[in-house]
């Protein structure tokens, strides 16, 4: 790792290189602006002094073009900057469909990183160079911040939510990794290391941990264990599908509305399933708020996402309150279905 000391890191994303050009752009305007003013004021002070205790400077009648240019010239700078920022949030705010996503978990004081095939690390990240990268990020205790200034990004890591940001490697390399949230006794020390190498050499460092658990296959032991299996796909409606999609529920305040079951909506399922009942299907799942780590949360969810195959278009809803229903062609029943697509409360 380069070590020497320079003004801005290197461009190692795809990305740096629009933030640069952004953030030089509010530079090189705040700084015209500083000099600007400072030079006006030390010329009018000396300019327009009093000379002497009984001189009356004269009247300055106003200067209607000067106004309008004082006013107009600012408020131009600023759409520009406003538009080009906002071109620049965007974008790094809309992961393409093919990101590789990697999921990490803040916790005092370290990075616990897990990637799709079950490699895990802590403190380090290795990527492959030219894949776009999408991170699902939260915190197991208090607000975090992943940050890699090579990369010009920073992402707050909130606790009870995921929060996500994405970027293309460009630079083969070792950079930083930092914490940019004051967290804790240990805040210094939540450092880490971004290991960017070859697509090749990224299989070949993925296929070293012959131990590794792929989430998803964790996820479905963990929902077998706790017996989800006896009552998703059989008294509660089948999770097949459900990922992406729209969802009919009844919110804690008894209204009734529409949401996509993305991993915010599933967290909250699992964690507080009173919070949005699936529309049709009776109050009985228990809260897991106790029961699952960080980890285990998001290997659950991983399972629920890899039954995304049946998704459809039309609301996700159930049948109307009543007896339990066996499961039609329209909904097939699968096998050791995953568990947050309905709320039931014991």
């Amino acid at each position: 790792m380069d070590t020497s000391f320079k003004i801005l890191p290197p461009q190692a994303s795809q990305q740096a290189a629009a933030v640069d050009h952004l953030t030089l752009f509010l530079l090189g305007i705040s700084l015209f602006f500083v000099i600007v003013i400072f030079a006006l004021i030390l010329y009018f002070a000396i300019r327009y002094r009093r000379r002497s205790p009984t001189e009356r400077p004269p009247q300055i009648s106003g200067n209607i073009k000067l106004e309008i240019a004082w006013t107009l010239i600012p408020l131009l700078l600023t759409v520009v900057m406003f538009c080009w920022g906002a071109k620049v949030f965007v974008a790094a705010h809309e992961p393409p469909d093919d990101a590789m996503e990697i999921f990490v978990i803040g916790k005092q004081w370290m990075w616990k990183i897990q990637h799709l095939e079950g490699r895990r690390e802590i403190n380090m990240l290795h990527l492959p160079l030219g894949q776009p990268i999408k991170l699902v990020l939260t915190s197991q205790d208090v607000i975090h911040d992943f940050a890699i200034p090579a990369f010009r990004i920073k992402q707050d890591v909130l606790p009870g939510m995921y929060t996500t940001e994405w970027f293309v490697p460009s630079q083969l390399g070792e950079y930083h990794l930092f914490c940019d949230q004051y967290c804790g006794t240990k805040h210094a020390e939540m450092v880490g290391t971004i290991v960017v190498v070859s697509p090749a050499d990224y299989q070949r460092w993925l296929a070293g941990d012959l131990s590794a658990v792929p989430p998803a296959v964790a996820g479905k032991k963990i929902f077998t264990l706790y017996g989800c299996n006896t009552c998703h796909g059989q008294y509660g409606p089948t999770l097949a599908g459900l990922y992406g999609r729209p969802v009919e529920v009844i919110d804690d305040h008894g209204r009734r509305r529409t949401v996509i079951a993305d991993e915010a909506y599933l967290r909250e399922s699992i964690l507080d399933p009173n919070a949005k009942l699936v529309s049709g299907y009776p109050n009985r799942m228990p809260s897991f708020k106790s029961t699952l780590s960080e980890e285990q949360l998001l290997d659950v969810i991983e399972y629920i996402k890899s039954l995304s195959g049946a998704a459809q278009t039309a609301p996700y809803s159930g049948p109307s309150i009543g007896p339990a229903t066996q499961p039609t062609d329209a909904e097939p029943k699968i096998e050791n279905p995953p568990f947050a697509n309905y709320r039931t409360n014991q």
